[in-house]
């Protein structure tokens, strides 16, 4: 296929750390420079030679101006480089929702892949996604949905505590911004479950609230999977990692910051079963967390794009965009491809020193193993992307993180 570059151009939607993630693994895959349309660029995405940031537009989610300022991008890329067909992933929720709603009028002009409006409403909230599962068998910790109506005439908890509590539409829940606001919360018991059902429904957040069983167990518990299935809806990728230590600032929380390659073939097997069954399209990102009072992993989350770590799995030899390409833009099947041990690497978001000082003691030494062998990969800093203006930056994102968990670790209780 060459370098690829004389043949597509990869347009990301976003401008956060897995846009920047994405067009790493373009760049190291086909040695292409990918473009950006976004609301706004973070510190990663700048001063980069793997990105150009060309479009940003402050109500990218609206659904006329998103349709527009593609429109209008495509026909201006086409002017310039008409021979190149142009690749268009998403790397946000709220991008892929737009998207699906929009695919029809795009698809002239954009290859890409994405689910049916129809297949997506099955995803488009945590209480769809949760009763969609249940209708598989997969499994999943016990889970109520309360609504606002409920919350507000003294909804009390059927299940024990401590209970997780999160919203159901993540999308809605981002647009709101109110003190005390997170990511997700831990309420130890019925008071503090009714302080922060009152505290998000005081803000402009109206659609329901999850409240589900939590399963114990630290940083180290949780478990992701980033998938690939092409257009026929077969899975051409998956890999699994096994998170050493999350972020745990308010917005940060279900944020990973350092991830070691994983390995459960029967759970990467599930997964194939699942998506290949309901018929999906496109990228999807597992959260689960292992429940060590039966053994099992349990799904928390379906986001219907890459995730925010999913570099990971490029540095783990099976690369996001290569899958992507190859299927959307190529026409070609690959076959199915997940990592192995001898491609395992820790990859991080966060200083090592951090992963050293806040994971758990039997992931801290995983990490240790990794580092000593060579095996550390970030997304941030490396590869063909060094400056000095991003050498700066790098250095400011992690001392920020240093000060972060020295402020906010282990803070996730509604009181806290």
């Amino acid at each position: 296929m060459g370098d690829g570059s004389a043949e597509f151009i990869p347009v990301l939607l976003g401008g956060d750390a897995n846009a920047y993630g994405m067009a790493r693994s373009f760049h190291e895959e086909f040695g292409v420079r990918s473009r950006v349309v976004c609301k706004g660029a973070f510190h990663i995405c700048l001063h980069s030679r793997l990105l150009s940031v060309d479009v940003t537009e402050p109500r990218l989610d609206e659904d006329d101006v998103f349709v527009r300022a593609l429109l209008s991008y495509a026909r201006q890329l086409h002017g310039e480089e008409p021979s190149k067909r142009l690749l268009l992933v998403s790397c946000g929720d709220n991008y892929t929702r737009l998207l699906v709603r929009h695919q029809d009028v795009l698809r002239d002009e954009y290859a890409f892949r994405v689910v049916s409006p129809q297949l997506f409403e099955l995803f488009s909230t945590k209480g769809r996604f949760y009763r969609t599962c249940e209708r598989y068998g997969l499994p999943l910790p016990a889970t109520c949905e309360v609504s606002r109506e409920e919350a507000l005439v003294g909804w009390a908890s059927p299940l024990p505590f401590p209970v997780a509590v999160k919203p159901s539409d993540d999308v809605a829940y981002r647009r709101c911004s109110f003190p005390g606001k997170k990511k997700a919360y831990i309420a130890r018991n019925q008071a503090e479950l009714g302080r922060i059902l009152a505290l998000v429904y005081a803000s402009a957040y109206d659609g329901p609230m999850i409240v589900q069983d939590f399963v114990p167990g630290d940083d180290s518990a949780m478990r992701v999977v980033n998938c690939y299935s092409n257009g026929r809806g077969r899975v051409t990728m998956a890999v699994l990692g096994h998170v050493l230590l999350e972020e745990h600032t308010p917005e940060g929380i279900g944020s990973y910051g350092a991830i070691m390659t994983g390995f459960d073939d029967a759970l990467i097997g599930c997964i194939r079963r699942f998506l290949e069954d309901v018929g999906y399209v496109g990228f999807s990102n597992f959260d689960l967390k292992y429940d060590r009072r039966d053994g099992t992993c349990k799904l928390l989350e379906l986001n219907p794009r890459q995730g925010r770590s999913s570099y990971f799995a490029t540095a783990s030899g099976v690369n996001l965009a290569r899958h992507a390409a190859y299927d959307a833009v190529f026409g070609r099947e690959l076959p199915f491809q997940t990592a192995r041990p001898a491609d395992q690497v820790l990859w991080t978001m966060v200083p090592l020193s951090v992963v050293a000082a806040y994971s758990a003691e039997e992931a801290a030494g995983k990490a240790r193993r990794l580092r000593a062998q060579g095996r550390v990969r970030r997304t941030y800093w490396g590869g063909a992307d060094r400056s000095p203006l991003r050498w700066l930056s790098y250095q400011m994102n992690q001392r920020n993180y240093r000060r972060q968990y020295a402020e906010c670790f282990g803070r996730r209780h509604g009181d806290d």
